[in-house]
């Protein structure tokens, strides 16, 4: 009968002694009950007790010199979830773009934004990219064109509405600037686009 207490203790002791997390460069704060810890250029996620829930990976988006003027991806100056989404990020074509995982760790929307807004009531917005292949040129090298449309999109990576289809954004490398976002989410009721130099809101129709 003795035998129980001395299993029990034994999982206290191991609890208190478990390997927390140490030598990191950056504690970021908790949001939606996990925070990210950063060692090098790698980043991973604790959970209240320190567990370690998503593990050390270098796709992680974050921009330490976030800048408040912007409202979009650049204003993300650490790894943090919102709606349960964190952003990501590959390079395409030597060009950053986005994506989103879950609390797991899992890939819940690939990468496709060019920029991308944190997500917030359930939504987000963001320009999203389709690289179309056109043929080949007197040189046998393939020809391709490229589609932008701003969306709305869910936290499953459904998208709600095209907002507006986007032009002028250079795809190389040297003249490739992030194009800013056109249009914001106010509630679950309401979103405002802006046509041209104004903004009109519009209502969702979901």
């Amino acid at each position: 009968m003795k035998t129980l207490p001395i299993i029990f203790a034994a999982f206290i002791s191991i609890g208190i002694n478990a390997q927390l997390p140490k030598d990191l460069d950056f504690v970021a704060p908790f949001s939606e009950g996990l925070a990210a810890v950063k060692k090098g250029n790698d980043w991973a996620f604790i959970d209240d007790v320190g567990n370690t829930v998503i593990n050390f990976r270098n796709d992680f988006y974050w921009n330490q010199d976030a800048s408040t003027p912007y409202d979009d991806v650049r204003t993300v100056h650490y790894p943090k979830f919102s709606d349960g989404r964190c952003i990501v990020q590959k390079m395409v074509d030597e060009i950053p773009v986005f994506g989103f995982i879950d609390t797991h760790g899992k890939m819940v929307i690939e990468p496709q934004f060019l920029n991308v807004r944190p997500f917030e009531n359930g939504m987000t917005t963001g320009i999203i990219f389709e690289k179309v292949l056109r043929g080949k040129n007197e040189f046998n090298l393939d020809i391709y064109e490229y589609k932008f449309h701003e969306v709305l999109m869910d936290v499953d990576g459904n998208i709600l509405e095209f907002l507006n289809r986007r032009y002028n954004i250079q795809m190389t490398k040297k003249r490739y600037k992030i194009p800013p976002i056109w249009s914001k989410v106010l509630n679950n009721r309401l979103i405002a686009v802006k046509l041209d130099d104004n903004w009109e809101i519009k209502k969702l129709e979901l």
